[in-house]
């Protein structure tokens, strides 16, 4: 399997360096070194991305590019750690200097401890010192199945796991809010939400900050709508793609037929994903849907849209 990579537009949110920068940078200095994609775009790999940061770490320290894009990033993560902190007012003021994600077990430690302003602090550092898109795939994703495990074993109250849950959902809708607006004639428009009946919402507030993240343009509707006006919302936002988002406490007779009858009231030109928990999505997929195995894959899959 090809090692994911990042869109030059994807980079440029995920590092506040600008595409013209990267472009200068390749030619001056040579590095980065992207890849080209199917269309021959750019596309960076995630250690190259990782990288980037480290050095727009060490620029708003007051370091000179030319001095610092050069080096390996071995020595650039030793001259972030001796670094000064930027100064207050940078967009990497409340980031650590060095991007490691703190074990999962200390964030359910502090659900346990009912610290919420704790917790939510140290999702934001994780967050600001990862990048975005690690953060989701790294923290976010088995953050969350962790708790959901160990209140399925008795390990947590009802209650510690939705104050969790909410502390996620603010923090990633923050994220959300920061990332720029595509223009209005971007595509694809992606129309996202949940059949009636699925009250778990944060696999698509995920699904959402990675397309965008990939330059899409997302309109969400939020938990439980209808299916015909799901149609309807579809026509009305012009969506190229529907994302459909599933936990595993829902029927898989229920998730099938719903998605039949979907996909024969969308235009054939629409395309409809799904992704989540539940199994049937992947043991008896219908036709003319496209089932996802992870979040991850949702990159993979608009790629491939955009070559069609």
């Amino acid at each position: 399997m090809k090692a994911p990579t990042l869109s030059i537009a994807a980079v440029e949110r995920d590092t506040g360096l600008s595409k013209d920068t990267l472009r200068v940078w390749e030619r001056r200095y040579g590095f980065p070194l992207p890849q080209r994609d199917a269309q021959g775009e750019r596309s960076y790999p995630l250690d190259q991305v990782e990288k980037l940061r480290i050095v727009r770490r060490l620029m708003d320290g007051g370091h000179r590019p030319g001095r610092v894009v050069g080096m390996p990033i071995d020595e650039l993560r030793r001259l972030s750690e001796s670094s000064p902190e930027p100064v207050r007012g940078t967009a990497t003021a409340a980031a650590p200097l060095e991007p490691v994600a703190p074990a999962l077990n200390q964030y359910l430690e502090l659900v346990r401890a009912h610290d919420l302003v704790a917790l939510r602090r140290l999702l934001t550092q994780a967050q600001l010192s990862l990048g975005l898109s690690r953060f989701v795939v790294e923290v976010v994703v088995p953050l969350n199945t962790l708790v959901g495990d160990a209140w399925m074993r008795g390990q947590l109250e009802i209650f510690e796991e939705h104050a969790c849950s909410e502390v996620l959902h603010g923090v990633m809708r923050q994220a959300l809010y920061l990332l720029p607006q595509p223009p209005a004639d971007t595509r694809p428009n992606v129309l996202l939400t949940t059949f009636p009946g699925e009250p778990h919402g944060l696999g698509l507030l995920l699904a959402e900050v990675l397309l965008g993240m990939a330059g899409a343009r997302c309109t969400s509707l939020g938990l439980q709508t209808p299916l015909w006006d799901t149609v309807l919302a579809a026509q009305a936002f012009e969506a190229d793609i529907v994302v459909l988002a599933f936990s595993g406490a829902t029927n898989p007779q229920q998730v099938t037929d719903s998605l039949v009858e979907l996909r024969a009231k969308l235009p054939p030109p629409v395309e409809v994903w799904v992704g989540g928990a539940a199994p049937v999505l992947h043991r008896r997929t219908p036709a003319g849907i496209t089932a996802l195995a992870a979040l991850g894959d949702l990159q993979g899959a608009l790629t491939r849209w955009r070559e069609r």
